[in-house]
Formats: C-alpha cells, structure tokens, sequence
C-alpha cells in the first residue's frame, strides 16, 4: 500500500464511522443540546473534562461557547477542567492524579449545571470520578464515549445523556466527538438564537 493510498483509507474509514454514527448519535445529541440550554437558561454553566485529546476537546469546546461558533451571540458559561495547571498539579501533589477533575467540579459545580465528561475508552479514572461528584452536586452528565461505552457508560442515571460513538479505533471516536461537540454548539446556538 502506497503512502497516499495509506492517507486515503483514514478518510474512508474517518468518513464511513461518522455516517454509521449518524443514527446512532443524532438522538442522543439533540437531547443533550436541550439539557445543556435548559441549564444555561437557568444561570447554569458547563464544565468539561478529558484526557490527552480529549483534554484537548474540552478546551475547544468551552471556546466555542464562550466565545462563539459560527454566529455572533453573547458568551455563554463554560470552563475546561483541564486548563489549570496549578489546581491540576497541586491536586495530584496533594491528593491523587484521579481527582483532578473532580475536586474542581465540588469547587465550581451546582446543581442544575452540565458535565461533558469525555473518554474515548469510557474507562478514564479521573473523568468516572468527576462524574460522581457531578451527581453529587445534582448536575446533568453528558458522556461521550466509544466502544461499549466502558464503565462510564453504566454510571449515568435516566437524567444523564450518552454519546458513544460505535467504533473501536481511538483516532475514530476522537473524530466523531469533535463532530459531535460542534452538532452540540450549533444546535445550542439554533435552540437559543433560532434561525435556520
């Protein structure tokens, strides 16, 4: 196999997971697009969490609601949990590399308020305990996964919202999550701003 016909097969394989995941995600995502703006419309906020890549989401995603997607609008309320580096080093030093997240979410969280909890593997320590403290504090977890949907998968109550993408490779349910964190902002925009 050539390196181009190499480069091509991950376009594929990138484009045929996103349109197996279309009927599988699309419910899912305009439920949590609908929590996410009742919290919002409730003076709520949006905490985000992740590993790695997923860290990396995170922070996108909180950019682009508290700055803007694709219309101009006010900023709405969110942070990545992953931004700090001295709450987060402090916390590992003090405590445990686990409790990164969830230390912050018992800081800043309330009830009413929104976890985007976001593991490829659903199995990431740190981010299972974030969303315990997440239900302690009474806030929605939206949990996006892959594969079978890990342990977090059977952590989330009949309150909580899952978007587990159906394929096995990392690189894949990373695709799909930034897929699907930007159906989430645009469906947020179009819930609070309307339009087509």
């Amino acid at each position: 196999m050539t390196l181009t016909s190499r480069i091509s097969k991950h376009f594929d394989d990138s484009a045929q997971i996103k349109l197996q995941s279309k009927k599988a995600l699309a419910q899912p995502i305009a439920d949590a697009a609908q929590a996410i703006v009742a919290c919002l419309l409730n003076d709520g906020k949006v905490l985000i969490c992740g590993n790695g890549g997923s860290a990396a989401d995170s922070q996108h995603f909180a950019a682009e609601l508290v700055n803007r997607f694709e219309v101009e609008r006010p900023g709405l309320p969110a942070i990545a949990l992953t931004t700090d580096s001295s709450v987060l080093t402090s916390i590992a030093n003090d405590y445990a590399y686990n409790l990164i997240f969830s230390k912050q979410v018992r800081a800043l969280g309330m009830a009413g308020d929104v976890l985007i909890a976001i593991s490829t593997s659903g199995n990431s320590a740190n981010v299972m305990e974030a969303m315990h403290a997440a239900h302690d504090r009474g806030m929605v977890v939206v949990a996006l996964t892959g594969r079978d949907g890990g342990s977090m998968g059977p952590m989330l109550t009949s309150s909580d919202f899952h978007i587990c993408v159906p394929a096995q490779s990392t690189a894949r349910i990373q695709e799909v999550h930034l897929l699907a964190l930007h159906c989430l902002c645009d469906a947020i925009d179009h819930l609070l701003l309307g339009g087509e």
